[in-house]
């Protein structure tokens, strides 16, 4: 056994060997139970209504250890059970689902312009949220301006408790180090928001960070419907005053070496095209977000008009303006080449799409598809779903949401 281990392991550097070591975990029970606690958990939140019976099932758990967690699931007010009235049965089964009203976290959305704060419930339903004006001259005191806000929040709705906060910010984040690498819409740079956050805060809050394009994925991934629903490989594409991209792959969010998977907003389209904010030109950002389409009404009209914004154009479009809907229907075969761009980097199953332009869904879409046709290889685009986001709320402040559920639904840690 020795000399087989030392033949295996000859070729393998010993910087590797120490790296697998610290990843082996031996398990216990108290591990063990934990793991099948969350398990059991995000069931009932995936889909409730559900008996014990059926968590048995899905699960393999004998039902004994399915009752011992549902058990403990109803001392901690997380669940409660209803009789469902079926006259298809003979005994109406007992049917578990979430306690809403009990547990909340709270949502941060950073972004250029305004930035968005929310508590929220464990079915994503927000109970409570708030604007401010995104302060770019000083991140500091911009962060304690919004941690000031949350409590507020908190406290105005009788909140006594938040399990954890998630903040989304456009941008790279590395989440490793709790440090906005470059949010370039913003200005900031290697600004550590971890420890800034932790400053304000006066306890001991779990806090969660993501760039919000992930954190959009995220949020269409724990509460999408229709055909999104059980689609699980897939790109969540944000389109605002810049572009990100979220990659999910078999249910998991794609991070990268460096953070920075998915910016897809920075592939080179046209190298000597128009200027984009990363300092380069000819960007996908550059033809496609909300501040392309507004730059390209401007130039229809022959106008400058300082302050106008994308919900203008829109208004315009829906008053059949022809050089509004000239407008977005050009963005939308922008958006249509980057599309075609991330099927041929990542084949998922769909791409979906979220931002205000989504509102123009029926001018868009036909031009996406047009581009996407001329320009996927293959008979792949017929396989490809391209989709709006299905959430009703914005994903970007939901995505901030969803990254404290997640936490709170996996309360569990495994660590050396």
């Amino acid at each position: 056994m020795n000399k087989l281990f030392e033949t295996t392991n000859k070729f393998v550097s010993p910087t590797f060997m120490k790296k697998i070591a610290n990843q082996v975990i031996g398990g216990n029970a108290k591990v063990v139970r934990s793991i099948n606690r969350s398990g059991i958990l995000n069931i009932i939140r995936e889909l409730q209504p559900i008996s014990r019976i059926s968590i048995s099932k899905i699960t393999g758990l004998n039902k004994s250890t399915v009752s011992s967690i549902v058990n403990d699931l109803f001392t901690e007010d997380l669940i409660y059970e209803e009789l469902l009235h079926d006259q298809n049965v003979g005994r109406n089964p007992l049917q578990l689902r979430l306690k809403l009203g009990k547990h909340y976290v709270g949502a941060i959305n950073l972004d250029s312009a305004v930035s968005r704060i929310a508590i929220v419930d464990i079915n994503g339903t927000i109970l409570d949220k708030d604007n401010i004006e995104t302060r770019k001259d000083d991140p500091d005191k911009f962060i304690h301006e919004c941690i000031d806000a949350l409590m507020s929040l908190k406290a105005r709705n009788g909140v006594q408790e938040l399990n954890g906060i998630g903040v989304s910010i456009a941008g790279i984040v590395d989440i490793a180090r709790n440090t906005i690498v470059i949010a370039p819409n913003i200005g900031w740079k290697e600004f550590d928001i971890g420890s800034t956050c932790r400053k304000y805060l006066k306890d001991d809050s779990f806090i969660s960070f993501e760039n919000d394009a992930n954190a959009s994925a995220l949020a269409e991934l724990w509460f999408g419907t229709g055909k999104i629903k059980d689609i699980s490989d897939f790109v969540f594409v944000t389109v605002g005053i810049g572009i990100g991209a979220g990659i999910v792959v078999g249910k998991r969010l794609l991070d990268g070496h460096s953070h920075a998977a998915g910016e897809f907003g920075h592939l080179t389209m046209f190298p000597q095209g128009e200027y984009c904010a990363c300092g380069n030109y000819g960007c996908f950002e550059a033809y496609a977000s909300d501040r392309a389409t507004v730059r390209r009404y401007k130039r229809l009209r022959k106008r400058n008009e300082e302050y106008l914004l994308l919900k203008d154009v829109i208004e315009c479009a829906k008053n059949n303006d022809p050089m509004a809907i000239q407008a977005i229907k050009e963005t939308g075969y922008y958006l249509g080449l980057g599309i075609s761009s991330i099927i041929k980097s990542v084949d998922p199953e769909a791409v979906v799409l979220g931002g205000r332009i989504t509102q123009m869904w029926d001018v868009v879409y036909p031009e996406i598809l047009r581009a996407v046709e001329q320009h996927t290889l293959f008979d792949y685009k017929r396989e490809i779903k391209i989709l709006p986001s299905s959430l009703n709320i914005r994903p970007r402040l939901l995505g901030a949401a969803t990254l404290a559920l997640k936490e709170f639904f996996s309360d569990y840690k495994i660590v050396r």
